[in-house]
């Protein structure tokens, strides 16, 4: 947000926790330059009203949040569009071929109109490329693409962790149980009253479980194109007493003859060159501390021989790595630019 000569940038949806951890992210972004953020019901408003944490930001205080115009919108060159599902379809439809638009929201995502539909409801909007850079053929597809489908933070979290022992042929497509825990932040702003404060500390509590939530497509999908066939899995989410962050932990069926150190190895293979992804020392498990306002997401294997499965456990920030951080990650990439620029490995602690 600083007058430089950059890439041009507007946000949607700025007064919301995705939108608000983008302003955060491209305040320090040496090449993208916000000038517009929009926030249906709190136009007219200053930024920082919405926004606290922006203030002190160089241009932050002269930002005002717009109603959401296409038109306007089309004036930058890059589009972030942190809305809730189903709104974000009408909105790019308008926006000329030449712009970049990253869409947070999930209005992309699917392949399968059929799983829209079921999932989602309505007309199904067509699919962008998917972008989780550190999927296998991924990030070829994200340079230079005009329109982008940022994944979802348990997606994400999931897709990292089994995608590599999918695609070594080390587990069973066809057996695949996730349990992921998330911060509060992951419902989006609204107020809601099992999102008080007083609903939700001391408890961890389970919810859309049985296969209705609708992230299950999503992971799937990612999944099957790793493995080469039809992956399915049970997905139970849990809601943890915190802000942010994602724990995830994908059990699968092991191979006949699969072992630790061959799913260890296929881990160490797809990420040893990754910025954002860490392979933990053995014996090291996961954290979402240890992740907390960084794009990294931080994994562990262990081969559980009693019951012949892989267990996997994947930590990240659900606002950073999940959602804002990945979107920016893909803008960079789209834009040929370093990958990481304005993008930080580390967490913050304690």
């Amino acid at each position: 947000m600083v007058e430089r000569m950059g890439i041009s940038v507007a946000v949607t949806g700025a007064s919301g926790y995705a939108g608000g951890e983008l302003l955060r992210l491209l305040a320090g972004h040496p090449d993208f330059e916000v000038r517009r953020v929009t926030g249906a019901s709190s136009a007219g408003t200053p930024l920082v009203q919405s926004q606290p944490h922006l203030v002190g930001s160089p241009g932050a205080s002269a930002l005002t949040l717009e109603a959401t115009d296409p038109a306007r919108l089309a004036e930058a060159d890059l589009v972030f569009l942190a809305l809730p599902h189903g709104q974000s379809a009408a909105i790019a439809a308008e926006l000329p071929d030449s712009t970049v638009v990253v869409d947070l929201g999930a209005d992309f995502r699917l392949a399968d109109p059929d799983a829209w539909a079921s999932y989602y409801g309505g007309t199904h909007a067509g699919s962008w490329p998917y972008g989780l850079p550190e999927l296998p053929g991924q990030r070829a597809a994200l340079q230079g693409a005009r329109r982008i489908a940022a994944p979802g933070c348990y997606p994400t979290s999931v897709a990292l962790g089994l995608a590599p022992l999918l695609a070594a042929g080390l587990v069973e497509p066809d057996d695949v149980v996730v349990v992921a825990a998330s911060g509060t932040s992951g419902a989006g702003r609204a107020p809601k009253q099992n999102l008080l404060g007083s609903e939700v500390m001391g408890a961890v509590s389970a919810y859309s479980a049985g296969g209705v939530h609708r992230h299950t497509p999503e992971m799937e999908q990612s999944l099957s194109a790793a493995a080469g066939t039809r992956v399915t899995l049970g997905f139970t989410p849990l809601l943890a007493p915190m802000a942010r962050g994602i724990l995830a932990t994908t059990t699968a069926r092991l191979r006949p003859g699969a072992t630790a150190a061959q799913l260890r190895a296929a881990l160490a293979t797809a990420y040893d060159s990754e910025p954002f992804v860490h392979l933990l020392p053995e014996g090291s498990w996961p954290s979402t501390a240890s992740t907390l306002g960084s794009n990294s997401a931080h994994v562990q294997v262990a081969a559980d021989e009693h019951v012949g499965r892989a267990v996997v456990t994947v930590a990240l920030d659900n606002l950073c790595k999940g959602a804002a951080g990945q979107a920016v990650q893909c803008a960079n990439l789209a834009f040929g630019l370093p990958e990481t620029t304005g993008l930080s490995a580390l967490g913050v602690a304690p």
